[in-house]
């Protein structure tokens, strides 16, 4: 089939790779979010998809609208038979849908009806799933709810990160996507609807979410901060000034005297903080606008008393 494959971050690469490589279809142009501006100098960057695409020579749409008439009318002089999706980061209009005889097909990163929306792995660790996955949908105009393609699925373990999860997923799912194209092409595979019931939304978390609450049980800040890990990033404050906090651990029996809520206790070889239950061991830290450091290292660093507190 011809495809005009749409996505935007690191997470999509494995897919949009699977599709360049495979022998039976071919990606004539990928869709991709437009160039922005990141690093100290705020200079504009492409998207990881756009420099993947470029580098293999492959045409590259950048609409800063979907709905934009020009690049409606690309797409249809682009004939494409079908177009797979992996997190573009925007909503298709009905006129796009309607292009290919085959529709838009999404990788979605969880097992669908639970967790629609834009961050479901996150989602999926900050609730404490056990097991989640990915899906393949014909895209439909409502949110994540068109017809299921296929599905494979991931264990979480206890100390996966978003980050460390997402990236499983995103190889796992390239290979659903890949799979789920060649049913499409060849007619052999059939979408299902979606269950009507088990559909749970999972909205972007944001950094106001990303505040550690030292108050609620060790278990949900250990939650929260994994699924806050890399994005939005989990943080605290220390004597007002803002920190980042990476992924904590529930301190051990050797180490579960009862702590307040923020508290701090440096040992030898160990930080502590106090949560609404036990105490958690922090790992690493980074202060506003220095380098990621060790938590022993950031504690002898500024010098801990025992007033101070995370809050």
């Amino acid at each position: 089939m011809r495809l005009v494959f749409a996505g935007t971050p690191e997470t999509a690469l494995p897919s949009l790779r699977a599709l360049i490589d495979s022998p039976r279809h071919e990606v004539v142009a990928v869709v991709t979010r437009p160039d922005a501006r990141a690093g100290r100098g705020r200079a504009l960057h492409p998207s990881p998809v756009a420099d993947l695409a470029a580098a293999e020579g492959i045409e590259v749409l950048r609409p800063a609208k979907v709905n934009d008439p020009a690049f409606l009318d690309r797409l249809k002089e682009l004939a494409p038979d079908c177009c797979p999706v992996v997190a573009y980061g925007a909503l298709l209009p009905q006129a796009a849908l309607d292009i290919p005889r085959h529709g838009w097909v999404n990788l979605h990163f969880s097992l669908l009806p639970a967790w629609r929306g834009a961050a479901p792995v996150q989602h999926a660790v900050l609730h404490g799933d056990e097991i989640t996955g990915a899906a393949t949908f014909q895209i439909v105009k409502e949110l994540d709810a068109g017809p299921v393609y296929g599905v494979v699925t991931e264990e979480i373990k206890a100390t996966d990160t978003s980050g460390e999860l997402l990236a499983r997923l995103a190889e796992s799912g390239a290979e659903l996507l890949a799979a789920t194209l060649d049913g499409v092409e060849d007619g052999t595979l059939q979408a299902r609807p979606q269950p009507l019931d088990g559909v749970s939304v999972a909205p972007k978390l944001t950094v106001d979410d990303a505040q550690i609450d030292w108050s609620a049980p060790a278990m949900r800040v250990d939650r929260l901060v994994r699924a806050c890990t890399p994005n939005p990033g989990p943080w605290t404050t220390f004597r007002g000034q803002r920190i980042k906090i990476g992924p904590v651990r529930l301190a051990t029996s050797a180490s579960t005297e009862r702590l307040e809520p923020g508290e701090l206790v440096v040992g030898k070889n160990i930080v502590l903080v106090g949560t609404g239950t036990h105490p958690v061991e922090l790992s690493e830290v980074q202060p506003q606008g220095k380098r990621l450091m060790t938590a022993g290292e950031w504690a002898r660093g500024v010098r801990v008393t025992a007033t101070d507190r995370l809050v």
